[in-house]
């Protein structure tokens, strides 16, 4: 089957992932899911009452603080932020920027030199960062919903707080027990020119202010369940990351499907038209048992196109047919609940009951 030519695109960017040995783990946990069920997947499911719990997330704003920081009195105003921000500048300072936190002296130097830099353009970032999310009520309004229904499903879990800081293009979203981190300087716009120096065109599609909301649920989802199978073919991981993406629309209801996988409106209006061709492909290769990383890497992993398909196609289409099989198997087991969903590890069970095709 031949596959029609489309534009370059981007998956989830670099997000940090912390556990609680403060280890940091790079995930392309590119965040996914669809909406109604004639469109294949979609987020158009009743799982919720209408009278849930509502939960309130608190925001720090730590980039203002941090970019309060003057150049000519910056030792004590970063003895100011060690002292106000006892938690989280020590994990800022080690996991972000990747200074131990004893080493004062190069900090200072570092910092003066990130708040004054037209080169790179960190000054000129700094202001547009503070410019962009100066009102953050959208944002708050957003993470409630998503987490408000979470908590209603998993009461266990500990609502996070969410700090913003600046990251000097070094971190998206990062999660450390508790707390969640959210580099602001990372979502300024697929067109911000000082993108250009850091990343490449097929990754600035999701470095976009309304990505945030789904990368720090991902992040989050991501963390309290992680991936758990005694097989690593390719069937599992597009199974389990299906699953995350199904909880992940469920949580953004109101988001179009494009944009809570992370892929323009072209590449998802590709996806859908080559569906056929993309599922035939897949079985034709056989690819779905196989394990060798490079086959894994190409279908899950964030790319100018999925090699393993088509030069022409989006990246990650694991995500995507991955949450294809897990959206027709809800639809076609309607007394299975998310729990039921998230907690079923076998993949080929959730395959051959899905009754997908494409």
């Amino acid at each position: 089957m031949e596959f029609a030519p489309m534009a370059q695109f981007r998956g989830r960017l670099r997000l940090q992932f912390k556990g609680k040995d403060m280890i940091k783990r790079n995930n392309i946990l590119c965040i996914a899911m669809l909406a109604g069920l004639l469109c294949g997947c979609g987020n158009k499911y009743q799982y919720f009452p209408k009278d849930i719990e509502q939960v309130e997330v608190k925001i720090v704003r730590f980039d203002s603080a941090q970019l309060a920081v003057r150049p000519d009195s910056v030792k004590s105003d970063i003895e100011q932020l060690y002292a106000d921000y006892e938690e989280f500048m020590p994990m800022f300072v080690e996991g972000i920027l990747g200074l131990p936190t004893e080493d004062t002296a190069y900090l200072c130097e570092m910092y003066a030199q990130f708040l004054t830099d037209t080169v790179m353009g960190f000054a000129q970032t700094n202001a547009k960062a503070q410019e962009m999310f100066a009102d953050v009520s959208s944002l708050q309004k957003a993470l409630n919903t998503g987490l408000s229904r979470l908590h209603y499903l998993y009461p266990e879990w500990e609502i996070p707080t969410v700090y913003m800081f600046v990251s000097g293009f070094n971190s998206s979203v990062m999660y450390y027990e508790n707390i969640m981190g959210l580099g602001v300087d990372m979502y300024l716009g697929s067109d911000y020119p000082y993108y250009n120096q850091v990343v490449y065109n097929y990754q600035k599609q999701t470095m976009r202010k309304e990505c945030v909301v789904g990368d720090l649920l991902s992040m989050y989802v991501a963390y309290h369940i992680p991936y758990n199978s005694k097989y690593n073919r390719l069937l599992e991981q597009m199974i389990f990351r299906g699953k995350q993406m199904f909880l992940l629309a469920q949580l953004l209801p109101d988001e179009p499907e494009w944009e809570v996988i992370g892929y323009s409106k072209e590449q998802w209006d590709w996806c859908e038209m080559y569906e056929r061709g993309i599922w035939n492909r897949i079985m034709e290769k056989r690819d779905l048992f196989k394990t060798e990383s490079m086959v894994l890497n190409s279908y899950m992993n964030d790319g100018p196109f999925t090699a393993e398909i088509s030069q022409e196609s989006p990246g990650r289409l694991g995500l995507w047919v991955g949450w294809r099989i897990v959206d027709s198997y809800m639809r076609n087991n309607k007394d299975v609940t998310i729990h039921d969903l998230m907690n079923e590890t076998d993949a080929q069970k959730i395959l051959e009951q899905s009754f997908y095709k494409p």
